[in-house]
């Protein structure tokens, strides 16, 4: 059973908190669910390139269904299509007037379809925070690269900016989808778009290369992810481009005059020095920048059923109403 369908399977709502003025240790149900993860076949996928090429040849033959799955009650969904891609949108059942919008870009290494368990926190969004979700269904790799991903991505950001009016834009994204949304907020910004009211970026790819010298120790403590996968799925989604083009490794992008940004992650995913170097990078240039990095927590922790899962959805959700 993979992560995606053993997370997707549970049932999770987000509760309020008061804020922590500390990162205390992990919760008994964090420190639980990081053992559970550990056994299962996740990180396996990602042991190796030829592993991840499996995969994907597999997935070639027999496609993932995108179609959503455990929005909830309350939540109405309609597909159109966008630019050649499916792109979903939902809002509240009893009316959208007045709603503000997010888009939601979601993870999977660029390789793996939306799952679930994306589809719940999106029906979580539009029901608790009462916002209207755009959710482009972007093309994988290898058939799609980012050379076209990250501007059909950002064009699509761009008209929902026009379309929005007044209200607020935020673009929520976890993993991979964190790192298309801010490779899409630099293109954005290079062109003399407007950029959307937050970004909130839960585990994001921001550095295709996986090769700093510490991510090998971390490596052997993350339950869900390993390097040699990682690196393949870049190269796949790099296509003809460098592994540290922007498109890629937004990190190695610029980050002046880009939106606000809220960061999560846990030191047991093996992308979060990446994360710290955002938020380093990007305050140095003036955009303003939380970091939420918890420790012991492991990747995409904010949407896995543990306490510290839902006090990462309680801010979102505040700061996406």
């Amino acid at each position: 059973m993979s992560v995606a369908r053993l997370v997707s399977a549970l049932q999770f709502c987000p509760v309020i908190c008061a804020p922590r003025n500390r990162d205390p240790a992990p919760s008994l149900q964090s420190r639980a669910f990081n053992l559970l993860l550990g056994q299962l076949p996740y990180k396996q996928q990602l042991a190796s390139a030829e592993a991840v090429q499996a995969h994907v040849q597999k997935l070639a033959l027999e496609p993932a269904s995108f179609e959503p799955t455990g929005l909830g009650r309350g939540v109405e969904a309609v597909l159109t299509k966008m630019g050649g891609w499916p792109v979903y949108y939902t809002a509240p059942s009893s009316g959208h007037e007045g709603c503000n919008y997010v888009m939601f870009l979601h993870g999977g290494g660029f390789i793996n379809e939306i799952v679930p368990a994306h589809w719940r926190f999106v029906g979580q969004m539009t029901r608790k925070a009462r916002v209207c979700c755009v959710v482009p269904i972007y093309p994988l790799a290898p058939r799609a690269t980012a050379r076209d991903v990250v501007p059909a991505t950002a064009e699509l950001l761009r008209m929902l900016l026009e379309d929005a009016g007044s209200a607020k834009v935020t673009v929520v994204g976890n993993s991979a989808g964190a790192g298309l949304a801010l490779a899409a907020c630099q293109w954005l910004r290079d062109r003399g778009h407007r950029q959307p009211h937050r970004l909130m970026l839960i585990s994001p790819a921001a550095d295709a290369s996986v090769s700093r010298p510490e991510q090998v120790a971390i490596a052997a403590r993350d339950p869900i992810q390993d390097i040699p996968g990682i690196v393949e799925a870049g190269r796949l989604y790099a296509g003809e481009l460098d592994v540290g083009h922007p498109f890629v490794s937004p990190l190695n992008g610029a980050f002046r005059a880009l939106a606000p940004m809220t960061i999560f992650s846990g030191t047991r995913d093996l992308l979060y020095p990446d994360s710290v170097d955002l938020a380093e990078r990007a305050r140095a240039v003036g955009v303003a920048v939380e970091l939420h990095l918890l420790r012991d927590q492991p990747h995409n922790y904010a949407l896995m059923p543990t306490p510290e899962g839902r006090r990462a959805r309680a801010l979102i959700m505040r700061a996406i109403a």
